[in-house]
């Protein structure tokens, strides 16, 4: 489906996660929150959409994701839901124009003031973005080893948090910040998510996040809050 020309007034902004789904409208104060889990397909979203905001209007769809997102493109199903979501025909299940981004990047793209900003998403899994100078690079940081039988969302997912306690999986949180703050050089790193809240104390040199953020990000998708996206590319070029 052809994208509009000029930037939509009505934008529904959807953030899927391996929990719950998040629904925001632009320009209205009314949110709606219902269930996913591992199960859940993207025609069950559909069906939520309808069932818990059947009045709303809207010209545009952002989607955010928990998964890779390729050539906007989900580029493999996510870890924490069902199945069905890479060859799912978002256009035509919406009936409008549709950008899709990844979960973590779309609140990363919300959160962003400038500069080098690592975005870190403790949810169900664990969600990763960059913005460089006003490039978003969407991260996989999850898939990496934290010791021979663990990831990085091993420790710091729902989980993890569930298997260490919370002494532990602070500790992990910790350990894992400090590695990044080298590897990526940053100006700060924001810490968002679900369970960025249930936190006791954050790392040194991070920012608590807000998962409102991401409805921003959301917006800002389509040229809405500020900064418009080229979405053309494997990144998404702020301008």
């Amino acid at each position: 489906m052809n994208k509009p020309a000029t930037a939509p007034k009505r934008i529904l902004v959807i953030d899927v996660g391996g929990s719950n789904i998040k629904l925001m409208r632009a320009g209205a104060e009314d949110r709606v929150k219902f269930v996913s889990g591992p199960n859940f397909t993207p025609r069950q979203l559909m069906a939520g959409i309808r069932k818990h905001a059947p009045d709303w209007h809207y010209d545009a769809v952002s989607l955010g994701l928990p998964t890779p997102i390729v050539r906007e493109r989900p580029a493999r199903d996510p870890n924490n839901l069902g199945r069905g979501w890479v060859k799912f025909d978002y256009d035509e299940a919406f009936g409008k124009p549709v950008k899709i981004i990844n979960d973590a990047a779309m609140q990363a793209l919300g959160s962003y003031e400038g500069g080098r900003m690592l975005f870190i998403g403790l949810g169900t899994g664990l969600g990763s973005a960059m913005i460089l100078d006003d490039v978003l690079l969407p991260l996989e940081l999850g898939e990496l080893s934290y010791s021979p039988s663990r990831s990085f969302e091993d420790m710091l997912g729902r989980e993890g948090r569930k298997r260490l306690g919370q002494k532990k999986w602070e500790q992990a949180l910790d350990d894992i910040v400090s590695i990044l703050r080298l590897a990526f050089v940053t100006d700060y790193i924001i810490i968002g998510g679900g369970n960025a809240r249930k936190l006791d104390h954050l790392p040194r040199g991070t920012r608590l996040g807000d998962n409102r953020n991401a409805f921003l990000g959301g917006l800002r998708l389509w040229g809405i809050g500020g900064r418009r996206v080229d979405s053309k590319t494997h990144t998404l070029v702020i301008r």
